[in-house]
């Protein structure tokens, strides 16, 4: 019984995921995000006189949370979230929600945002500037949750952007958070 050959095809291996990938990840990483999540601002009451809010953070396939701040409308997270970045033109989501013991966890508002323009002010490859110098600033919008002008800023020898966001679908409710670029040794880069 003769058996016909059939022609080779080039596999790729799988990655951690079980997901065949050609490229590695150092290959597209362009480095890393770090979102530090500062607080929150007269967020909405989900509980009975207060909520017990957290952060979750999302791009792409990355999800990544804060702790839960138990008991309130103004918590302080201080909290720093690093997301890997393949793709600045991804928007990144931020969702509030409130932590609940015996039931789903309440939706306390959502916000976008991009980092393009970030991007775009690491990619001048400044240096040598006087701490506090700002290089670029974002109006609020119709286009983005900001609730006030973000300021870009070159600040101790690293470009770090301010970010208050207007939480949507709520009646209430901001988030501050501010973003700070982390290269990495074997990673594409900018």
């Amino acid at each position: 019984m003769a058996t016909e050959a059939s022609p080779r095809r080039k596999r790729s291996s799988p990655d951690k995921s079980g997901r065949s990938s050609s490229t590695s990840l150092m290959e597209n990483l362009l480095g890393l995000l770090r979102i530090r999540v500062k607080r929150g601002v007269n967020l909405a009451v989900r509980d009975v006189r207060s909520s017990d809010p957290y952060v979750v953070i999302k791009m792409s396939r990355q999800k990544l949370k804060t702790r839960v701040i138990k008991k309130d409308v103004n918590p302080e997270w201080n909290e720093d979230l690093t997301l890997s970045i393949t793709d600045p033109n991804h928007p990144i989501q931020l969702t509030v929600y409130d932590h609940d013991t015996f039931s789903k966890d309440d939706k306390m508002g959502d916000a976008e945002f991009e980092i393009k323009s970030y991007i775009d002010a690491l990619r001048m490859n400044l240096s040598g500037l006087p701490s506090g110098t700002i290089v670029s600033r974002i109006q609020p919008s119709r286009q983005n949750c900001l609730s006030e002008e973000s300021c870009i800023t070159w600040t101790e020898g690293k470009m770090i952007q301010d970010l208050c966001l207007r939480l949507r679908n709520v009646e209430c409710g901001e988030v501050e958070i501010q973003l700070q670029w982390i290269d990495l040794p074997g990673s594409k880069g900018l």
